[in-house]
This record gives C-alpha cells, sequence and structure tokens, in this order.
C-alpha cells in the first residue's frame, strides 16, 4: 500500500491530542485556577510540583527551571563547571545535552556507548579521565538508566561531580532507586514529547544538598534571592505557573501512563521476535525501561523506513548524525572512526510510534509492516 504525499499518515509516532483530549476538562480546570490566582510566575503551582516531583525521585529539593537544556545548563553553572573544565559524556545524544555543556563554558568529552542498550559504556571512562575533568554527565537514554554504581565509584575515588541527563527516563529505576538521584545533580525535561510532558517548555533539577538548592533557586531567577539585588551574576530560567500546574496534574497517573507504554513494547517484542535483520531493545537486569522509545536496530533501516512511510507510518531516527560529527562541534576535534558503535548505531537506528495512547492495533499495524518488508525482501 503506497499513499501520495496528501495522503493522511494513519500510525503517528506520536501526537498529544489524544492525552488532551482524555485530561482535557482537568487541564483546562488547573490553567483557569491559575489564571484567576493573580500569580503566573513562581507561584504556588510550582512550589507544590518541585515537591511533589523531586519526592518522586527520590530527591529531598526540586528547582522548577525553564527547561531540560537549563536544567543541564544551570547544574553545571551551580558547581562550578566552566572554562578549563572537562565534562565526559556521549555523543550518541540530543545535542542540548552537549549544548548546555558548551555554554557553561565548559569542554565535553565524549565516551563511546554500549551496542545493545544504546546507553554510555562506563568500562570507557577511567581512560577518557583527566586532571581536567570536573563531571561525568550520564545520559539515561530511551527510558533505561545507565549502569551507576561503577560510575559513581570512579566519580567518588577522583572526585568528580556527577550530573544526571534524565530528560528520557523520568521514573526509570537502577537497583530500586530513581534516576536523578544518584549524582550532585539530576536534570528533567518536560518537553512535550518526554514522559512527563508539558504543553510548552519546562524543566526540572533535583538535589539532595541544601547549598546546591539554593543555588540553583539563585540562578535561575538573575542570581537574587529577594528583592532586585543580586547575590551573584545569574539568569531567567523559571518555571512558570501554567506548566506546574498541568505536570502536577499529570504526576500521579505517570506511572499508569509507563505501564501502557510498557504494554506496547511488550506487543512489539512479541511481534517482531526471531525477525531477520531486527535486534529489539535490551533490558538490564536491575533496571526498568520507562519505554520513552522503542528503538530498534537493523543493517535496512533507511530502506525499512521508506517502506514505512509508504505505509502510512511514521518512524524517527534518534539520533541520525552523532554530534561529534556535526559540522557545530567539528572544533571538538573528533573525527570518523573515534566512536565506532556511536557510529555504526547511527545507521542502523529506527524509533517506532511509542506514546501511551497509541491504539493496540496501530502497533500491530506496524509489526504487519515490519514483517511484510522483511519477508518480501
Amino acid at each position: 500500500m503506497k499513499n501520495s504525499d496528501t495522503d493522511v499518515i494513519q500510525v503517528r509516532y506520536w501526537d498529544y491530542r489524544d492525552n488532551y483530549q482524555q485530561h482535557r476538562e482537568k487541564i483546562l480546570d488547573v490553567v483557569d485556577k491559575v489564571f484567576s490566582s493573580g500569580r503566573l510566575i513562581l507561584g504556588s503551582m510550582v512550589s507544590e510540583f518541585e515537591e511533589e516531583f523531586s519526592a518522586f525521585c527520590g530527591a529531598q529539593f526540586g528547582i522548577g527551571v525553564n527547561s531540560g537544556t537549563d536544567a543541564l545548563f544551570l547544574a553545571l553553572k551551580a558547581l562550578n563547571i566552566g572554562a578549563g573544565a572537562e565534562v565526559i559524556t556521549v555523543s550518541n545524544t540530543a545535542v542540548p545535552t552537549v549544548a548546555a555543556i558548551r555554554s557553561a563554558g565548559a569542554t565535553p568529552v565524549f565516551v563511546d556507548v554500549e551496542d545493545d542498550t544504546f546507553l554510555m559504556d562506563v568500562t570507557r571512562l577511567e581512560q577518557a579521565v583527566t586532571s581536567a575533568t570536573r563531571c561525568i554527565l550520564p545520559v539515561h537514554l530511551y527510558g533505561q538508566a545507565v549502569d551507576m554504581a561503577p560510575l559513581l565509584q570512579l566519580a567518588a575515588n577522583r572526585n568528580i561531580h556527577v550530573v544526571e541527563d534524565c530528560a528520557q527516563a523520568a521514573g526509570a529505576l537502577y537497583q530500586g532507586k530513581r534516576v536523578g538521584s544518584f549524582g550532585d545533580i539530576g536534570t528533567f525535561s518536560f518537553y512535550p514529547t518526554k514522559i512527563l510532558g508539558a504543553y510548552g517548555d519546562a524543566g526540572m533539577t533535583v538535589t539532595n544538598r541544601p547549598e546546591l538548592k539554593e543555588r540553583l533557586k539563585r540562578l535561575r531567577f538573575y542570581g537574587m534571592e529577594g528583592g532586585y539585588y543580586s547575590e551573584e551574576e545569574g539568569y531567567n530560567s523559571r518555571l512558570d505557573e501554567v506548566q506546574a500546574a498541568i505536570l502536577k496534574l499529570q504526576l500521579p497517573e505517570l506511572n499508569e501512563e509507563v505501564m501502557g507504554r510498557a504494554k506496547l513494547a511488550a506487543i512489539y517484542n512479541e511481534g517482531l521476535r526471531g525477525l531477520g535483520d531486527v535486534t529489539l531493545p535490551v533490558v538490564r537486569d536491575g533496571r526498568t525501561h520507562q519505554w520513552y522509545l522503542y528503538t530498534i536496530r537493523t543493517g535496512r533501516r533507511d530502506a525499512l523506513m521508506q517502506h514505512l512511510t509508504a505505509a502510512g507510518i511514521e518512524t524517527r531516527i534518534n539520533y541520525p548524525t552523532p554530534i561529534h560529527l556535526m559540522r557545530g562541534y567539528r572544533f571538538l576535534g573528533y573525527g570518523e572512526g573515534s566512536l565506532p558503535v556511536t557510529e555504526r548505531l547511527a545507521g542502523e537506528i529506527l524509533s517506532l510510534p511509542m506514546y501511551p495512547q497509541l491504539p493496540e492495533s496501530h502497533a500491530e499495524r506496524v509489526i504487519e509492516a515490519i514483517r511484510e518488508f522483511f519477508q518480501g525482501h
């Protein structure tokens, strides 16, 4: 079945409108309460959501900010990580991870990833540490946690800070603890596509250290603690009341939403298991997967993607070009072949439609189309 450019997409990769229709009255009600309250910035909705979300993460303090990118940037600034400092992270991530490091003035140092989980290969950390290393920034990608135990041990032995990028893994467990509660600071994005998504940009930092909580609160608000007096140079990065109210409304339903994602993942697993040149996602022992994305690997990725598009099925590549090979980051000095696993994955990974309201019949249609491709080629 082939569609013209004007045909309606049959299976969407992601769509917030189903969620909106499901919760429309409640969303409009809390938004009206904010508009009627007389307080639109840093009011009770923000403070209540900060408290509830940090408790959900197993952290003592939450500081709401404008975006997940700002959360990373402010976390690094709060730890005095800037010019001359190196931050070890991965290239198989979204650009904001590296953009935040650069915005703080620090230099990203890349390590390769595991070829089955796509997560930071922590066995490579030791060789990446130099006298300039000030922070390790693991990215809990696609909904699963990085192997934190050896990472934390190395960081403790070398007196290196740890900032967790939890943008894609809110609620994920590693050895019984939620991501964001392991390092000095955990950072979260509530971009609309995320597991816990706002209706615009929004982010959060969480920490167990009171002094970092206070500094993060200053940094997000021009370095001020009250009035119009800056205690230090700061920024404007505030989570607004409307987004906080919507997020606060949705937080109690997060586990149920993830169960919906897990059910779809199980359908994909069953339908695609043992199929030709297809490698399915791996979930490590001692961890949970939030299934932010369901990402397969195949050596015939581009042809498969074209086949699915022709069948009216949207897919995405997360991420088609590793950051170290992008024109904007060539100055970092990484050439082709420097991160072989990351580079190979970029040519093989494909993310299938995945969101809690995706009808199971749509997942079955995706499976049918994938099987059709491999059995017909």
